[in-house]
């Protein structure tokens, strides 16, 4: 909006510009033009002074001609039928002998951005073309894109985009450069500028006479090509090599992409690349700009999901430093997260606990939030850090605190009892509505074990016509139900003030109808409302592990250098699916035994039951896929888990015989699988693209580890079929697998006898497996490649392979459901 007086002031400038007097004083005249552009510049409507600024441009002076140029793009638009006037001077300009001004007017002629003037920039645009001048040549090639902008569905000359295609040779690479970004723009509705073999390689062989953002828009069209062989492929790696480890950010960046685009199929190459740009990313890392380096933690993060030791050993290197911004801390957290191992944990987490303090309360929460996440490994060492956080007794701490540790026991139950003891006194603290969430959630679950639970509940019930917050109310009445079923004589009286209130008082829909639906629900009894409100909770002795599945390179390679990776939030979640998910391909019958380095499976003996036993001798000829994708989170698979057992135990195989659905179990002899680390069963599970969900602490019994993959199995129809197989392993020791055998052995003395126990003797891991839709085939197929995976664990398997029979599947029990 213009500034009052306005008017007064432009009066002043056109009488100043049409004074014959300071016209015939370049100096003078130029600073009058200045005065109107440095009006311009403060918001002043200037407009009026148009036909004055046209005379002005009739001048040898080139800064007088740049002052004039800028008032009359600022205004074509609003004089049309007036910036018809200044188009014979910038023609007669465009043939000055100065290339100063003929690149001046070239370019100004096209931004004066009028479909009027269209017929006359053409011809100029051409001749510029084919100037001699460098500087020329660079306006009028990028004149053609601002002409095709101007009128896209005009039709395109040929002659002109043959004219571009010539100017790639140009001997300016700025020229190239621009013929580039401007063949991408005019040929854009038909996929940019053809890459050949040609081109490509006189691209890259001028790659280093570019500047920085030259290089970036080369390598970034030249993801488009597809080399024809092998050998072209490693020539194009070969060139590109110093460029990637470049000392430009995005140089770097740029060719990394390519390199991973290039190389889908050659994972070595991929990885070997990565390798490559660790230092200059660290380098990035401590770049003085903060958007640099928070742009290169960005893509440190995406690395790591498929490289996650890449920073291992620089794990010092995102160490937060004091006058760093929050949100730059806070990035390198979570990717200290990410690099954590038994070598480096002690230092990290004290190194944690040092930012929980910091002035900003986002990064104070956010390193506790950190220290949540490892403590799902190492739990002793965290619970230790966050019970000494709560005797700070600061607001944001205690709240941040909390819900860590309702995150913790959500998916590490065994933390519950150091949880419960440290809950003691912290309601006084918590102020803000999520803290009180989380503690109100942890009273309804392990109420029982804290003394000062029904203390605690009575003092925010009491106080519940003050609480503004929706979800707090909510979570209180849920509390209250919960802590009423394993407390009741503590709490029926608050209850029943809670229920009252919510229900005669409370003006809030939402809350009203959850205390109708609780005060109904107490109606029915309560062995119903304990149905309902006492769900089965998770086995306290298992943990979930940390981190998440190494991805392929080519789930994210195409998001690389791009600004997805700076949209992402972090690194909390469980990864979802993606548009090409991975599958791990085996050929069951030639394939498994080689690249497992696994033993022969024995005909499988079956109890009584002869139709499973024709079903499993079967054998699979067509490959076997397992993938990762879609994902399955720890909560679906419990509620997955749950409800097929329950089902199954309902109804019983023979009722439920016919259903898209196959319940197997299995007992596999493996020698001293149960004495194998997590990791190790981990990182082996997911060679083959099976996923370990939860697993029992090490050396524990009952041990116990749960799993899950997708299979898809190509048919004899032709039909590929994807299935869902979620698994249990379970040894539950030398004595009560003796046990278990002499019961079964009742029934079948053959299988007794195979049982095994300690110092070198084979052990026996039942396998449950629980499939839909049910593909029996492909059942069969997993159990192999699992049994191979267990064997190839097996610290004494490779003397086992040698023995004619190394694994035996017995007590075979197959439930159609």
């Amino acid at each position: 909006m213009p500034y009052l007086g306005s008017e007064d002031t432009v009066r002043e400038l056109r009488r100043a510009l049409s004074n014959p007097n300071i016209q015939s004083d370049p100096l003078r005249y130029r600073n009058a033009i200045l005065k109107v552009i440095r009006a311009m510049s403060q918001g002043l409507d200037v407009a009026g002074l148009f036909s004055e600024m046209v005379k002005a441009c009739a001048t040898v002076d080139i800064v007088q001609k740049k002052l004039v140029y800028v008032f009359l793009c600022s205004y074509a638009t609003l004089n049309p039928e007036l910036s018809l006037l200044v188009i014979n001077t910038l023609r007669k300009d465009c043939q000055d002998p100065n290339p100063m001004v003929r690149s001046l007017a070239l370019r100004n002629m096209v931004n004066l951005r009028l479909p009027s003037v269209v017929e006359y920039v053409e011809q100029p645009l051409t001749a510029g073309l084919r100037d001699r001048a460098a500087c020329v040549r660079r306006v009028a090639v990028l004149g053609w894109a601002k002409l095709h902008n101007l009128q896209p569905h005009s039709e395109i000359d040929g002659a002109v985009v043959n004219e571009l295609y010539g100017l790639l040779r140009d001997p300016d690479p700025v020229v190239m450069v621009n013929c580039l970004r401007a063949l991408e723009e005019i040929l854009k509705e038909e996929g940019g500028v053809a890459i050949n073999k040609p081109i490509t390689h006189h691209l890259l062989n001028r790659l280093e006479e570019l500047d920085v953002w030259g290089q970036c828009e080369v390598l970034r069209v030249l993801q488009r090509y597809r080399p024809q062989s092998e050998n072209e492929l490693f020539d194009i790696l070969s060139l590109l090599d110093t460029s990637l480890v470049s000392p430009h950010p995005p140089v770097m960046a740029a060719t990394l992409n390519l390199f991973l685009v290039l190389c889908p199929d050659l994972p070595a190459v991929s990885f070997a690349a990565l390798e490559r740009v660790r230092g200059p990313l660290l380098a990035a890392c401590g770049s003085v700009s903060r958007e640099t380096r928070f742009t290169a933690l960005c893509h440190i993060q995406l690395l790591l999901r498929s490289l996650p030791g890449l920073m291992g050993a620089h794990y010092k290197r995102f160490f937060c430093g004091y006058a760093e911004p929050a949100y730059i801390k806070q990035r390198k957290m979570q990717v200290l997260v990410e690099l954590v191992n038994d070598d480096n944990v002690a230092m990290l987490l004290d190194e944690l606990k040092g930012y929980c303090t910091d002035v900003n309360t986002d990064t104070a929460q956010a390193a506790i939030s950190a220290i949540g996440r490892i403590g799902r490994s190492y739990s002793d060492e965290c619970l230790e850090i966050l019970t000494g956080l709560l005797g700070l007794k600061q607001e944001h701490i205690t709240s941040a605190v909390v819900q860590t540790m309702r995150d913790l026991v959500w998916v590490c139950p065994q933390c519950s009892d150091t949880v419960c003891s440290a809950l003691e006194g912290c309601e006084e603290t918590l102020q803000d509505s999520q803290g009180r969430q989380a503690l109100l959630w942890l009273l309804a679950v392990y109420g029982e074990r804290v003394s000062s639970a029904p203390y605690t509940l009575e003092g925010f019930i009491d106080g519940v016509r003050r609480e503004a917050s929706l979800g707090v109310k909510m979570e209180l009445l849920t509390t209250a139900m919960r802590l009423f079923l394993c407390r009741p004589a503590e709490t029926q009286d608050m209850l029943g003030r809670l229920l009252h209130y919510c229900i005669e008082e409370e003006t809030d829909m939402c809350v009203r109808d959850q205390a109708l639906l609780y005060y109904r629900l107490l109606h029915c009894g309560m062995e119903e409302t304990h149905k309902v409100l006492g769900g089965r909770r998770s086995e306290p002795s298992l943990g979930v592990l940390i981190g998440r599945p190494a991805e392929p390179i080519s789930q994210w390679a195409y998001s690389f250098n791009t600004l997805e990776p700076l949209k992402q939030g972090g690194v909390e979640t469980e990864p979802t699916s993606r548009e090409s998910p991975q599958h791990v391909t085996f050929d069951l019958n030639n394939d498994l035994s080689d690249a497992l380095n696994c033993c022969q499976i024995e005909e499988v003996h079956s109890g009584s039951d002869g139709s499973s036993a024709e079903v499993l001798a079967s054998s699979v000829a067509a490959p076997l896929s397992l993938s990762l994708s879609p994902a399955l989170s720890p909560e679906e698979f419990e509620r997955l888990w749950t409800q097929r057992l329950e089902l199954h135990a309902e109804k019983g195989a023979d009722e439920l015989e016919g259903q898209d659905y196959v319940c197997l179990e299995e007992r596999i002899r493996c020698p001293a699988i149960p004495h194998c680390s997590p990791q190790s069963l981990q990182a082996a599970m997911q060679l083959v693209n099976i996923q370990t969900l939860a697993f029992t602490p090490h050396l524990v019994t009952p041990w116990r580890v749960y799993l899950y993959t997708h299979t898809q199995l190509a048919h004899c129809g032709g039909a590929a079929r994807r299935a869902l197989i979620v698994g249990e392993l379970l040894y539950v020791g030398e004595g009560g697998q003796s046990a278990g055998a002499v019961e079964k052995g009742e029934a079948d003395e053959d299988v007794a006898g195979h049982v095994v126990g300690s110092h070198g003797r084979e052990e026996e891991v039942k396998v449950t497996l629980k499939q839909r839709p049910r593909d029996e085939k492909a059942l069969k197929g997993f159990l192999s490649i699992l049994t191979a995976v267990l064997h190839t664990l097996s610290p004494e398997s490779s003397s086992i392979h040698t023995q004619e029979h190394c694994t035996r599947l017995h007590s075979h029990k197959l439930n159609p459901l």
